[in-house]
């Protein structure tokens, strides 16, 4: 037989009667683990282990699970920036103090609170969350359409058109945002002979190489950092490295800059 201990761990800290006695729980062994303070009840039929996140126990006390960015966050999915607030999913829809709530069945699927990001979010912010979740095959990429009638919601529509599930990281996504936004024409990992694949290819002139804070990780990653430099010096592919902090806290310096390269190097084609 399950113990309740095990069930609340293996459900995230946080559950309803229902889903631990659907887990194997007999009604007895939840309420001897109230007795003996291995489990709290947050609330009528909510119970939680002391242990659990502070805002999954928040939420339990509302009835309500973590949903939208709150949801991609804890899924792995690329997160641009933490919320403000936390983000909850109920069935409900009441204001829970200090969150932000969106009102949804439950349980919470990961197309649902996809598709909760795709809505609530700017679109830079959502864009990375369901490119992320396509990408590492979390969502399908048909089903997340089928959730967005076309006469109703075109932006949130257009976004997802705009998913390539071939980015290779966060900061590619943004970079290529920002730029598409600016009318250019960006190309995703293209193969440069000698060197492998580039990042981001801009009006197939300039080349966007990201570099995330674990790049450098060892001698021999910036040893074949420093080869793949060369490589797009010697094929005539002049590159820009951008990194994650650049892309959020000066976005239009960032696309100043690429229309610099461009302006610079176009004469030279």
């Amino acid at each position: 037989m399950r113990t309740v201990i095990d069930a609340l761990a293996a459900l995230g800290g946080v559950a309803s009667a229902s889903s631990l006695r659907q887990a194997g729980v007999p009604r007895r062994l939840i309420e001897a683990g109230v007795l003996d303070a291995s489990v709290q009840r947050v609330a009528r039929g909510m119970y939680a282990l002391p242990q659990a996140e502070p805002v999954l126990i928040h939420a339990g006390r509302h009835y309500a699970v973590p949903g939208c960015v709150t949801a991609a966050l804890a899924a792995g999915l690329w997160v641009v920036r933490e919320p403000e607030k936390p983000h909850l999913a109920a069935r409900h829809g009441r204001p829970v103090p200090g969150c932000v709530v969106h009102r949804s069945s439950l349980p919470l699927t990961p197309l649902d609170f996809v598709c909760q990001s795709l809505r609530c979010l700017p679109p830079l912010e959502a864009l990375t969350i369901a490119e992320s979740a396509v990408k590492k095959g979390v969502v399908q990429l048909p089903a997340l359409r089928e959730r967005f009638p076309a006469a109703r919601e075109k932006s949130v529509l257009a976004l997802v058109g705009r998913i390539r599930p071939q980015s290779g990281s966060i900061i590619e996504t943004m970079a290529r945002y920002l730029l598409e936004e600016a009318g250019l024409t960006v190309e995703l990992q293209v193969n440069i002979p000698g060197m492998g694949h580039l990042d981001l290819l801009v009006d197939g002139l300039l080349g966007i190489e990201t570099d995330g804070y674990t790049h450098h990780s060892s001698r021999a990653a910036y040893r074949e950092d420093r080869r793949r430099w060369n490589v797009t010096v010697v094929r005539g592919v002049p590159t820009l490295r951008v990194t994650f902090e650049m892309l959020l806290a000066e976005p239009k310096k960032f696309v100043h800059m690429v229309h610099q390269a461009l302006a610079t190097y176009r004469p030279a084609q």
